[in-house]
């Protein structure tokens, strides 16, 4: 890739919007038309970040580093300038094709009763979550029809990861979260359960809306979030699993936080030790984490699906272990 072409690219993306994908908010506009905020490349505690839009570069007061998009993205991902350069092509280009395939599975959510039933089955009722949310469903064989009427060429639909050589809606279904970056499938039948798009699965779930709270509950499930968000519990977010990736870890870490680990309640005591030792790695730098002790076998959207309720839940949050 020539000098010219890496050029185009940072002119192609601007900072502040990919600074905002990423989840960082400004806390306050300085002269210039610039931005300050806390540094998403460290553990910040006072907004040392700056971003300038007007000439697309960035700089850290805190841990004095800057540049341009590519080096923020180098940074932020820990990757080397060939594989920055790549996310961000990727960006640039299939950003927009994933917000097209969201509003398609969000018509087709309420088209199928199969998938209303299933998500009554795991305790979404309210229609709220379902916005909040942006809960669609793939139903098969209609997503390429629908992507080739809007322009898009049949080979980025499968180079996206969206269809599969014969042309087949990969999360065909399945229910679907649009994630920071990438889509999330359940599947509601025989296949396999989980699926994701090539790529990886981001940082906190929700995290822009959580990121002030002083009190975070994680969970490891999407639908372990939208029974307690359902529930009242809008300072909830997600791993998606129970061991958080190094950009997570980091964002749990960003700021003084009382954090609670409801991870599932196996049989096998998995979930529990997860959430164990997470704590000590949180409690390690500063944060203070507790373990919220589920009865056994219970995840939280099992345990609001069989009875339990908001006054229930904050009875074990006000239980947790350290």
């Amino acid at each position: 890739m020539n000098r010219n072409t890496i050029d185009e690219l940072k002119q192609q993306i601007p900072l502040l919007d990919y600074l905002r994908a990423q989840g960082w908010k400004p806390a306050r506009s300085i002269r210039g038309g610039r931005f300050m905020g806390l540094c998403p490349l460290h553990a910040d505690h006072s907004p040392s970040f700056l971003a300038d839009p007007c000439r697309n570069l960035f700089y850290c007061y805190g841990c004095t580093r800057g540049g341009d998009v590519i080096r923020f993205a180098e940074l932020y991902h820990h990757v080397k300038f060939p594989q920055a350069v790549a996310m961000l092509r990727d960006w640039r280009g299939v950003t927009p094709l994933r917000e097209e395939v969201t509003s398609f599975y969000r018509m087709q959510l309420s088209r199928h009763r199969e998938a209303v039933s299933y998500l009554e089955q795991r305790g979404l009722h309210a229609p709220e979550i379902i916005d909040h949310m942006r809960i669609g469903y793939a139903p098969g064989r209609c997503l390429r029809a629908w992507l080739s009427q809007l322009g898009y060429a049949p080979q980025a639909l499968h180079q996206a990861g969206l269809v599969n050589a014969d042309g087949y809606d990969t999360f065909a279904h399945r229910i679907v979260f649009p994630l920071e970056g990438n889509l999330y499938g359940r599947s509601i039948g025989d296949a396999a359960p989980h699926r994701f798009l090539p790529g990886g699965k981001g940082g906190l779930y929700a995290r822009e809306q959580v990121c002030q709270c002083e009190e975070l509950i994680v969970v490891e499930g999407l639908f372990d979030y939208a029974v307690l968000w359902q529930a009242g519990f809008h300072n909830v977010t997600c791993l998606l699993g129970n061991h958080p990736n190094a950009r997570q870890f980091q964002q749990l870490c960003d700021g003084p936080r009382t954090v609670y680990l409801a991870f599932d309640s196996d049989a096998n005591g998995s979930g529990q030790s997860a959430a164990q030792n997470l704590a000590r790695r949180l409690g390690a730098q500063g944060v203070s984490a507790f373990h919220v002790l589920l009865p056994d076998g219970h995840d939280p959207n099992s345990f609001f699906v069989h009875g339990g309720d908001a006054q229930q839940f904050v009875r074990l949050l006000e239980a947790a272990r350290p």
